[in-house]
């Protein structure tokens, strides 16, 4: 069994990398080598945390979505899976219907109102 390090780990070289060149972007006039070196030491930690953030949200992520596929085999094997679906998808009904239907009327009208005004001042 493998044996994780606790304690201080080495940050990759690109972080480094990327940590100096904001901080030499950011220096101000007068600044010491010393400070500057200080300010990446920050910025690298602040991106090893962002890293590290990023991959809980991202093994948090992946375990919801297990679970929902566990739940959505669970439901298929129980036969629930149609009754969910008509639960989540609402049916359309008569008085939605005509809704786009009138707006696609209204903005035609619209538009041969406007035109008919416009030859008219020709």
């Amino acid at each position: 069994m493998a044996h994780h390090k606790h304690g201080k780990a080495n940050p990759s070289p690109q972080t480094q990398e990327d940590a100096e060149r904001m901080a030499k972007a950011t220096q101000k006039p007068g600044q010491t080598k010393e400070q500057t070196r200080l300010i990446a030491q920050g910025i690298q930690k602040g991106i090893d945390e962002y890293k590290k953030q990023q991959k809980s949200r991202a093994r948090a992520t992946d375990k919801a979505k297990k679970q929902r596929s566990r739940e959505q085999q669970s439901d298929q094997e129980n036969g629930q899976e149609y009754e969910q679906e008509s639960q989540v998808l609402p049916q359309p009904t008569a008085s939605t219907s005509w809704l786009p239907w009138a707006l696609l009327g209204l903005s035609w009208l619209g538009f041969a109102v406007y035109w008919w005004l416009q030859q008219a001042t020709l």
